[in-house]
């Protein structure tokens, strides 16, 4: 899920057109081979101790179903991006907390699956945990759905926090009742995380990362995971606070397709 402010669009836009003057016009790569670069790793490789709980091999999501390209539950990342990820985990566990990791690398074939379902306007089996407040109609102008995904370039990730020692997060069942991700943490689907003030993946405002509606324990939750992460080189996305993407980026305009998988890694380790 890619959600841009109107200010920083604005600014997208207007830098394009100060490179479109000042070098030659280039197009986004779509790179679809079945196996990664030699500088993308297996997030696990380079610190096995940060929590991973892959949401698109699993039908918890706002989908509700495994999502295209995800062969295996694991975090793919470049080298540089996973490297800076362990840094800021050794800051945390010493402060009492580990990483966990939503999603890292996403194919071009995932964000094709998110598309399809955005577009099938009759889907709407998960709203009531993921979108309750959303008409899906508005999904693509209100920015939750995008053609393209920062992750697809491999330094982005979705991230949270989980105090220590971590207790296990109960697997989802289909079908079970759905309880909007802005409830109260107690209420909604549990999650092994700290409570950020609403769960992972939550297509409303108060995901915003300093939604000034958030107060308390959870804006403190939230700055810590900035401060920490951006401390070490990445950026939050403003609209979604578990987005992180580590700068500068090493394919700053390749979207990769290849699946996740070990497979994937193995021509290069």
């Amino acid at each position: 899920m890619t959600r841009l402010s109107t200010v920083a669009r604005g600014l997208i836009t207007a830098f394009a057109a100060v490179l479109a003057a000042t070098a030659p016009t280039t197009t986004a790569q779509a790179e679809t081979g079945p196996h990664a670069p030699e500088d993308f790793v297996a997030l696990r490789s380079v610190d096995p101790t940060i929590v991973q709980e892959m949401r698109y091999f699993t039908p918890h999501n706002f989908v509700g179903e495994r999502i295209d390209g995800y062969a295996q539950p694991i975090c793919v990342l470049t080298r540089p991006a996973a490297q800076a990820l362990h840094r800021a985990q050794l800051k945390l566990l010493r402060q009492g907390y580990t990483l966990k990791v939503y999603d890292c690398y996403r194919p071009q074939r995932a964000v094709n699956h998110f598309v399809r379902w955005a577009e099938d306007l009759d889907d709407q089996a998960m709203k009531g945990e993921f979108y309750p407040n959303v008409d899906k109609t508005r999904l693509f102008t209100d920015g939750y759905i995008a053609e393209k995904s920062g992750h697809s370039r491999g330094s982005t990730l979705d991230v949270t926090l989980v105090k220590l020692p971590a207790k296990p997060t109960r697997p989802y069942h289909p079908g079970e009742p759905l309880v909007p991700c802005f409830a109260p943490k107690d209420e909604r689907f549990p999650d092994n995380s700290v409570d950020m003030g609403t769960g992972f993946d939550c297509f409303d405002t108060l995901s915003h990362t300093l939604d000034p509606r958030v107060q308390g324990a959870q804006r403190a939750n939230r700055l810590l995971l900035k401060s920490t992460l951006e401390g070490l080189g990445f950026v939050n996305l403003a609209e979604e606070w578990w987005h992180y993407t580590y700068k500068p980026e090493p394919y700053p305009d390749t979207y990769f397709d290849f699946p996740v998988s070990r497979k994937a890694l193995s021509s290069a380790h």
